[in-house]
């Protein structure tokens, strides 16, 4: 069974050109934390992704996938 994607932090992460390791450190979370988002083995919370948003400087809607069809 493959495995869910449900957000775009990695994406969003390239198309800013930062890397894992400075949002790691931003947050001041690990690095395996962060890489574990970025696969989408674990989400993290809203707060957290309020403040992946605000670093990267975009809305927080475009760290998620749409669930619209």
């Amino acid at each position: 069974m493959s495995k869910l994607q449900l957000n775009r932090i990695k994406i969003v992460l390239l198309e800013r050109n930062k890397t894992s390791k400075e949002l790691a450190n931003y947050l001041d979370k690990t690095e395996s934390t962060v890489s574990r988002w970025c696969t989408n083995d674990i989400q993290p919370s809203i707060e957290t992704l309020y403040e992946i948003a605000k670093y990267l400087k975009v809305d927080i809607r475009e760290l998620l996938v749409s669930t619209a069809k």
